[in-house]
């Protein structure tokens, strides 16, 4: 039983909603009382000291796409960039549908290779082919509490109106990641200059808000619990808004990348900023970063999707879209808190209290949870070598990113 002294340590707590610069006592990730018998002595001063992360959304490439990555190599990551708890789309080979055993081998493997607590969502329907609701009572007794198609489309829309009666009967939240075919058609970027001068295709951003609406008026009628994932849009927040003030049961997260990046970066054709949903404009950044700050988005997520070097290695829009996420999440929020629109506590609350309430697991995350202790000022080189997760593919490859998780401290 080793015991870490962590001294003038500033102390992000968002259960007690506590700001303060302390010298602390951690034992197996908890605190403990002052005591003699320390093992080590940390200096903290100037350093932060907050809960682990929870990530709403995460592919972790196990089972089936270990070309990326697999549980342990993603696993290690998130816990050495200060995530735990991680929730991952049904939309790994083979899909997460009804079996009881294939979750419990998930979660088991998750936690024995990565040393993280593996959240998995449910297919919403049979093989995520959008014909029929999958056995959602049989994901439940899973352990499941929530199901998602992921990206993939629904054949109708009175396919999605059945299985949200399903889960609602369940009590069982459905994630929508909000995105019209119809309307997004084989595009790959969002719509606007630079994708028309490159002669990209383009996904507008009414395919998210019209997807949004539709999908909020059958939440009104059925009233399950839904949330939204990775908002992209500008006009989504307000559909929100909306829908939050009528007093309907909806959440919603952004990806971290999202509130700092644009569509600016595809230019030349850089697959590494080939992500779905798609960069968008300057002021869709702009009003999704207020949409976090006025709380009608209510957690930020990784998005992590490590991906081969060669997935991105082919004409832009035959390249795998997705980012790894883990090794810029710290960065990327001390970047919102430097540029003044988070407190240092209200960034923590976001990813870590409020994406816990979202998934309706406050109480066992604050049972479950350790300490990360963050260096705010620390500048150092995003590279292969420094990356920890097994993808590399990031826009932000060997640029110089501010802020790291110096150690995670568990049970």
């Amino acid at each position: 039983m080793t015991i870490v002294k962590i001294e003038n340590v500033r102390v992000l707590d968002p259960i007690q909603n506590t700001d303060s610069v302390q010298t602390v006592y951690l034992e197996n990730g908890k605190f403990v009382a002052e005591t003699a018998a320390v093992s080590e002595t940390i200096d903290g001063q100037g350093k932060w000291l907050m809960p682990t992360m929870v990530d709403l959304c995460a592919r972790l490439r196990e089972p089936g796409q270990q070309q990326h990555g697999t549980l342990k190599s993603e696993g290690k990551a998130a816990r050495e960039n200060g995530i735990l708890h991680v929730f991952t789309p049904p939309d790994s080979k083979p899909i997460v549908q009804d079996n009881g055993a294939l979750i419990h081998g998930l979660v088991e493997k998750a936690m024995l290779d990565g040393g993280i607590y593996l959240e998995v969502i449910g297919a919403q329907t049979q093989g995520l082919q959008g014909q029929q609701p999958a056995n959602m009572a049989g994901l439940k007794k899973g352990g499941c509490t929530a199901v998602s198609n992921a990206s993939a489309p629904f054949a109708n829309d009175d396919v999605v109106l059945r299985t949200l009666e399903y889960a609602a009967g369940l009590d069982l939240t459905v994630v929508f990641y909000a995105e019209e075919p119809q309307i997004a058609k084989d595009g790959c970027v969002h719509e606007g200059f630079i994708a028309s001068r490159q002669g990209l295709p383009m996904i507008p951003a009414l395919a998210e808000t019209v997807a949004i609406a539709k999908y909020l008026l059958m939440i009104e009628v059925t009233k399950v619990r839904a949330h939204f994932g990775l908002l992209s849009c500008g006009a989504s927040v307000e559909l929100i808004r909306i829908a939050k003030e009528k007093g309907l049961p909806v959440t919603c997260d952004v990806a971290m990348h999202q509130l700092h990046l644009t569509d600016a970066l595809i230019d030349g054709f850089n697959s590494l900023a080939h992500v779905r949903p798609p960069l968008r404009a300057e002021q869709d950044k702009e009003l999704l970063r207020q949409g976090v700050k006025s709380g009608v988005i209510d957690a930020i997520c990784t998005h992590h999707e490590p991906l081969s070097s060669s997935a991105k290695m082919a004409p832009f829009a035959e390249t795998q879209p997705g980012f790894s996420a883990f090794d810029t999440y710290v960065p990327f929020g001390i970047q919102l808190v430097n540029e003044g629109l988070f407190t240092p506590l209200e960034w923590v609350e976001k990813v870590t209290l409020a994406p816990a309430r979202v998934a309706q697991m406050a109480d066992r995350w604050a049972d479950e949870a350790g300490w990360v202790l963050v260096d705010p000022e620390l500048e150092w080189t995003l590279s292969k070598e420094s990356i920890v997760s097994q993808g590399k593919n990031t826009p932000l490859i060997n640029q110089k990113v501010r802020a790291k998780v110096l150690k995670t401290f568990l049970a």
